[in-house]
């Protein structure tokens, strides 16, 4: 975390506070599993942005995929938790 922007603490304790997420450092993690797929979900507070990462079955590798391809009920969930943790939930929606 940095002390040079309260925000990015802000946002990131917030979303700490979600069942499930982890923050670390000036990011916070979630993983979610459904339908059998595997995916990581991280916030980064610096750039206000959600990567989706998926997951392999023996945990080891992610890789990162784009929004097309990550289920709409976990995208909700996300934006959920993120408007829950009083952070915009369209930033979901933002490509980087």
């Amino acid at each position: 975390m940095t002390d040079a922007d309260p925000s990015v603490d802000d946002a990131v304790d917030a979303l700490d506070a979600q069942e499930g997420w982890q923050a670390e450092g000036f990011a916070a993690r979630v993983h979610y599993r459904g339908a059998g797929d595997r995916y990581s979900v991280e916030y980064y507070a610096p750039s206000d942005c959600v990567l989706y990462w998926k997951v392999n079955g023996d945990e080891e590798i992610a890789v990162p995929v784009g929004r097309e391809s990550v289920p709409d009920p976990l995208r909700e969930r996300v934006r959920l938790d993120l408007d829950e943790a009083g952070i915009d939930p369209s930033i979901e929606a933002r490509v980087v």
